[in-house]
């Protein structure tokens, strides 16, 4: 079985964010996406390796970053 594509609101309540902090990391390339056509596309099974990996914890905050 095919796993279904989550929109930002969703992954963003999947990991308890805010959606705003879903488009800080896509935008600083840190979480993994895939876009299609104007909207992002997200699986949850790469997401969540992505957060057990510690990537989230390597997002600097924007105002640390010259």
């Amino acid at each position: 079985m095919e796993e279904r594509g989550l929109s930002v609101n969703e992954i963003a309540a999947h990991l308890c964010v805010n959606p705003d902090t879903i488009y800080k990391w896509i935008e600083r390339k840190k979480l993994p996406t895939h876009e299609v056509g104007r909207s992002w596309n997200f699986l949850a099974s790469e997401v969540d390796a992505w957060a057990k990996g510690g990537k989230a914890a390597l997002v600097k905050p924007a105002s640390s970053i010259s």
